[in-house]
């Protein structure tokens, strides 16, 4: 991972007066796997990593140190002249996320807008889940491939994409991408309208409604999120 965001996600836990133990068990992992990840001694998987980020009420532009996205309603900062018709982020300055397994996120120009842009990369092998479990989370979910070929397993249908292929889906639907490839696969996605989802949120630490033993890993936890809205 980048530098500072396993502290970024404990100074998060910390805000919200979790312990690790809770927020483990809310996860469905160990307390020591989350005390390995905020210490950066390990990774976790896209999965994993969705899970604590909604539990802990942040968005990927927090975690990843890029100035936050004005809450639902309120004014847009103002830019500078020079920037008033855009924004150019050099390949240089991209926040990058290096997951478990093989999967990088790197960060595409940051505005006030209501998506996150990523240019995700998966190492030949690579999954979003190492354990091959599916994950869900708030949002509409659209993405090209650029290279290599990426297969995505969405609820009981399989689709490989190769490049020149796009996507869309509503990402609540249980979703696993994997690269079964012998090359990398690296295409740009945008997540629309997850940042809203969170913002609307009630505190962080209400985001679970599901009770301890009907959690059993981050799929439950992105689940229970959904519901809170049905």
């Amino acid at each position: 991972m980048t530098d500072d965001i396993g502290g970024r996600l404990r100074d998060a836990r910390l805000q919200q007066g979790m312990s690790l133990r809770s927020v483990a068990s809310a996860l469905g992992v160990s307390a020591s796997l989350i005390s390995q990840v905020e210490t950066g001694k390990t990774q976790p998987s896209v999965s994993t990593l969705y899970a604590m980020v909604t539990h802990l009420g942040i968005s990927i532009d927090e975690l990843l140190g890029v100035s936050p996205t004005p809450p639902v309603g309120a004014a847009a900062p103002v830019p500078e002249p020079l920037t008033a018709n855009a924004t150019v982020q050099h390949s240089a300055e991209n926040a990058v996320l290096d997951m478990e397994n093989g999967v990088r996120w790197e960060r595409l120009a940051a505005g006030a807008g209501p998506a996150d842009a990523l240019l995700v990369t998966y190492q030949p092998g690579a999954s979003s889940s190492i354990e091959g479990k599916m994950m869900r989370h708030a949002g509409m979910e659209y993405a090209y491939l650029l290279e290599g070929e990426l297969t995505l397993r969405l609820e009981f249908d399989t689709f490989t994409l190769r490049p020149g292929d796009s996507l869309h889906f509503d990402s609540v639907r249980p979703h696993l991408y994997v690269n079964e490839s012998g090359a990398i696969a690296r295409g740009i996605w945008f997540v629309v309208g997850r940042r809203e989802h969170n913002q609307a949120m009630p505190s962080a630490g209400n985001h679970l409604a599901a009770p301890r033993e009907t959690i059993g890993s981050a799929v439950d936890v992105l689940r229970a999120m959904d519901d809170l809205d049905r």
